[in-house]
This record gives structure tokens, sequence and C-alpha cells, in this order.
């Protein structure tokens, strides 16, 4: 299990997981959508999560209770029962090298959740700003790589958005107008050809 996070309120780079019970722990949408909630707003209680997520109290508090038991999730100060507040222990889950068949469940979840959260980007656009709007960007692209050669784009997409990475933890850092914006990175192998 991971370190607890210090007291100074900023929060882990990642929390790894490889236990397999973990993994499956960690795949169930609601704790997902929770970490990730608790990773922009939080800390929040459970009576906070509840109406955030649209689930009961109990079933937040449950699975608040879940993610803190593999590490996720901690309890922050002040409150107590249902009105304690909790906070993520880092800013990313991480489970590479974990090669279990959990590994795959949670990979498929986090992939329907990406799913959903594009889908509800693209269904509420027009409920943005204009500026907004035109920033957003939907597409793709095909490159020829190796292996190796993928693994280093990733590495200089992560020190570029590190570069905004500051702004996660410190609010003062974070220019005027500056929201909350997913930046998806998935890049794999297109194995199109193999199919047929």
């Amino acid at each position: 299990m991971p370190e607890p996070t210090p007291e100074t309120g900023k929060s882990k780079r990642a929390v790894h997981l490889s236990d397999p019970r973990a993994l499956r722990a960690y795949a169930h949408p609601t704790r997902m959508k929770l970490v990730g909630l608790l990773r922009v707003e939080g800390p929040f209680t459970a009576t906070r999560a509840s109406v955030l997520t649209g689930e009961s109290v109990a079933s937040c508090s449950y699975h608040l209770r879940m993610l803190a038991k593999y590490g996720l999730v901690e309890e922050a100060e002040g409150g107590q029962g249902r009105e304690k507040p909790w906070r993520a222990t880092a800013r990313y889950t991480t489970w590479e090298g974990a090669g279990s068949g959990a590994a795959e469940v949670l990979d498929a979840a986090v992939t329907e959740l990406y799913f959903e959260r594009i889908a509800h980007a693209i269904e509420t656009r027009e409920q943005l700003p204009r500026e907004w709007r035109e920033a957003e960007r939907f597409g793709d692209d095909i490159v020829y790589l190796t292996a190796a050669e993928l693994a280093e784009l990733e590495e200089r997409v992560s020190a570029l958005l590190e570069f905004y990475g500051e702004r996660f933890d410190d609010p003062s850092r974070r220019p005027e107008g500056a929201e909350p914006v997913t930046v998806m990175r998935i890049a794999f192998r297109n194995r199109r050809e193999e199919a047929s």
C-alpha cells in the first residue's frame, strides 16, 4: 500500500496498483469516478460525493472505504462518520506491469469511462463559451514508430504536460480563466491488418 499523503495537502504523483484485488476494486465505475472527482474537487464527504455522483450516501461511503483499503483515498482532517472528508492519495493511478486478468478488466473499465467522458463532452459542447469550443480538439493520427520511439513519445508528452502540473496542487499558479481540462493520452500499435 502507498505511504500516506503528507499533511501539506499536496498529493503524491502516482499510486501504483499491482495486487489483483486492488485492480478489481478500482475497476468499479463509481470508484473510478470518486477518485477522479477527489483529485479535482476534493477533499469532500460521502454526502458531497452522493451529490456529485448521483449515488446514495451509503453507497459512496462504502466505495470510499474500499478505495482507502487499497491506498487510493484517505481520510482528510475534520468531520466524522459520513461527514468526514476524504481526499485522493495521488494525482494518478498506474498499473503498468501488473500482468493479470484483473489488469485487463481495469483497462477495459477505464476505456469505457474515457468513452463516457468524451461522449459527455461532445453532447454538452454547445454549452461552452465560443473560445472553449474552438480550443477543444477531437481527432487522431497514425504515425510510424518503433516501440522505443513510442515510449520516447510518451515521455515527451508527459514532460510537456508536467509544465502545467504545478497548477494542480497550487491554485495560486493558475492564470485567470483556467479550468480543469482532461487530456487523454492513448497510443497503441494499430493491429487492424492482423484482424483480417
